[in-house]
């Protein structure tokens, strides 16, 4: 069954209000309710997006970064190349000239 757009759209303005109270409280660098609430975050963010390409066949212009990409990223920035690998055809674009 298909989640509600409105839904899911409700339960990522929760997330987001969820991790903005964690960030505030932070306790340190490796805060375990601030990234306990990113982890949240991130699952609304999927849902909603997902919620939204299915009633209505639109994308948000986000991109959640992949734990294996990252590992990339910081491969390459200790090698010095700096170029950004996420503009592959993504049919959301390239969000890093805007």
């Amino acid at each position: 069954m298909a989640t509600d757009p409105r839904a899911a759209l409700d339960r990522l303005i929760a997330a987001l209000e969820a991790h903005l109270g964690a960030a505030q409280r932070r306790r340190g660098d490796d805060d375990p309710a601030v990234e306990a609430a990113y982890a949240q975050l991130a699952d609304a963010f999927e849902v909603y997006d997902e919620a939204l390409y299915t009633a209505h066949d639109e994308v948000t212009p986000f991109e959640l970064p992949d734990d294996d990409e990252d590992d990339d990223e910081d491969r390459d920035d200790e090698l010095g190349d700096d170029e950004d690998d996420r503009a592959d055809g993504d049919p959301r674009g390239d969000l890093s000239s805007r």
